[in-house]
């Protein structure tokens, strides 16, 4: 049988050129934080420390009863970025808001409310200090949370259902705010 060569050949890990931790926790962030609001799947919660390591996040807010690391559920789905990003947790989401207000940073919902801005219209300055607010995977963002923050964003969707799932948001939201930086 010939030998079949892909024109698409997996880049080898050190063509990667990741980091390791220590690297990456000296590394300049991008000024962005991600809050999540009682978020109950720990692969949710991991999945958005491994997103926050991807985008090179400040910092993960874990609020309510979102549970913290270490615990083995979350670590499946965060493959050790638990130990690269920064993260906090505060029993109340309002507070975690308004410490992101005192350092200077602007606070969206992620949530479909009233006067939401739509994901691709939004477009904050390169030097903006910005966080994302995720919610309950039921309940979404308290709606005390989404009235203090800034302003909210929503994704357009166009199927049968009203929802992404969390982890997927969040992927969805830092990719676009990631952009920004870059446009």
């Amino acid at each position: 049988m010939p030998e079949i060569i892909s024109q698409h050949p997996l880049k080898t890990m050190p063509e990667l050129l990741r980091m390791d931790v220590a690297e990456f926790k000296k590394a300049a962030k991008f000024p962005l934080c991600v809050v999540l609001d009682n978020v109950r799947s720990m692969h949710n919660i991991g999945s958005c420390f491994r997103t926050c390591d991807a985008f090179r996040a400040q910092k993960l807010y874990l609020c309510g009863f979102t549970a913290t690391p270490p615990h083995r559920e979350i670590e499946k789905a965060a493959l050790g970025s638990t130990l690269s990003v920064e993260w906090q947790h505060f029993d109340d989401t309002l507070r975690a808001v308004e410490e992101l207000h005192e350092q200077g940073y602007k606070v969206y919902a992620v949530e479909q409310v009233h006067g939401s801005t739509a994901l691709q219209n939004f477009h904050p300055a390169k030097d903006e200090r910005i966080a994302f607010v995720f919610g309950n995977e039921v309940e979404g963002v308290q709606q005390a949370v989404v009235d203090a923050c800034d302003g909210a964003l929503e994704i357009p969707q166009f199927g049968t259902k009203h929802s992404f799932n969390v982890s997927v948001t969040a992927g969805i939201v830092l990719w676009q705010a990631f952009q920004c930086y870059f446009s």
